[in-house]
């Protein structure tokens, strides 16, 4: 009895080195890569594509997922095969950082270029008021306004 249980135990230690193995990288998702990935036909995502060859990526990518491919080396392969345009995203690095920093460098010289014209368009402005006018009459109309008040008196 003793030894059948350590036939047991040994079998399963036997085969659970192997299995434990065969999936060091942490699993990752067909549903994450379907929105990194671009459908090389319609160039939309995966997740939004129902082209035939946006179907055959994704069985490629959930095969590579039941061999405990990660995510990184699956976008590898993918991007080996189908070239950079595969990418939902370009990288971040090299030349292709323009492609981050370029739409966040325009946004904020055009608000600069913005707050400068208001701030131009408002000074010149002030600068264009005429002075105000002293309020008064002309000698003639204060005289008949006298003569008028004291007449009412």
């Amino acid at each position: 009895m003793i030894v059948r249980v350590l036939a047991v135990a040994a079998a399963a230690l036997a085969l659970a080195g192997p299995a434990a193995a065969a999936c060091t990288h942490p699993k990752t998702s067909l549903g994450y890569l379907e929105g990194q990935v671009m459908c090389p036909t319609c160039h939309t995502t995966l997740d939004q594509s129902d082209s035939a060859a946006a179907r055959q990526i994704e069985a490629y990518i959930a095969k590579r997922i039941a061999q405990c491919a990660s995510a990184q080396q699956i976008e590898n392969e993918l991007v080996a095969n189908y070239g950079q345009g595969i990418l939902a995203a370009p990288p971040r690095k090299g030349f292709d950082l323009l492609a981050w920093w370029l739409p966040i460098g325009g946004v904020l010289l055009g608000a600069v270029l913005l707050a400068l014209g208001v701030w131009r368009w408002s000074r010149r402005r002030d600068d264009e008021l005429p002075p105000p006018e002293a309020p008064g009459l002309d000698e003639e109309t204060e005289r008949q306004l006298d003569e008028l008040l004291a007449r009412l008196d």
